[in-house]
């Protein structure tokens, strides 16, 4: 059985090989490894390995890993969809919520943070850059009234885009659905020049390679660093 320090230099090997292609350097790609249904245990090997941004999509699962590894040095990053009623916990737990895609949910956020005197809560916003409807996610047509309403809500410190790449095998789909994103990224970042734009987050296990080649600079591998999931 491969072991997660294995995959995680694979993984990290892979980085480097991309950036080397296309001429950028490894260092600027952020490696968040998602530990959706994996044990605290498997987060530790991750962080001996040299992993220090931990993804989760749930807040309630997330919860007790937060508890378990509490000693460590690790930056936590919320990736699933996160529900309202579920702001207060997520607020203690994560370091950047990566999945701002509705007016409401800033709102809680803004809210939530305030009671709890927190300054600044760290997002990025969430777009549906396949247009799937399965997927959550602001539609790129209305990503720069979003982000222009955004600005009300005074404990949002926002720090890039996400995104997640369509799913199907077609390549060229899933490069131009990335060149698309990293197309947002730059002009979101002229048209709104006092905001932090620091990560276009974008590209999973089999697709951040791609992601990568087309302006990627935080990917978010699961599966590779872990393994197949049980559930």
């Amino acid at each position: 059985m491969v072991s997660v320090k294995a995959r995680v230099e694979a993984v990290l090997e892979k980085i480097s090989k991309v950036c080397e292609r296309v001429g950028r350097k490894p260092e600027e790609i952020k490696l968040v490894a998602v530990s959706k249904t994996f044990p605290p245990e498997a987060i530790k090997e991750a962080f001996l390995a040299g992993v220090r941004l931990i993804g989760e999509n749930r807040v309630q699962e997330a919860l007790s890993k937060y508890e378990s590894l509490k000693d460590l040095d690790i930056e936590w990053h919320m990736v699933g969809y996160l529900q309202r009623n579920k702001v207060k916990k997520a607020l203690k737990i994560f370091d950047y919520i990566q999945s701002l895609d509705r007016l409401s949910l800033a709102e809680e956020i803004d809210k939530e943070a305030k009671r709890m005197g927190i300054d600044k809560v760290k997002v990025l916003v969430e777009v549906n850059i396949s247009g799937e409807p399965t997927k959550h996610g602001v539609v790129p047509e209305e990503l720069f009234d979003f982000i222009d309403s955004l600005d009300r809500f005074e404990s949002l410190d926002i720090r890039g885009l996400m995104t997640i790449g369509p799913l199907t095998d077609d390549i060229e789909k899933i490069r131009e659905a990335f060149r698309k994103m990293n197309f947002l990224f730059e002009k979101v970042k002229r048209d709104f020049p006092h905001v932090r734009w620091e990560y276009l987050s974008m590209g999973m296990t089999d697709d951040f390679e791609i992601a990568i080649e087309e302006g990627s600079n935080m990917v978010r591998v699961g599966r590779g660093i872990f393994g197949s999931r049980s559930g």
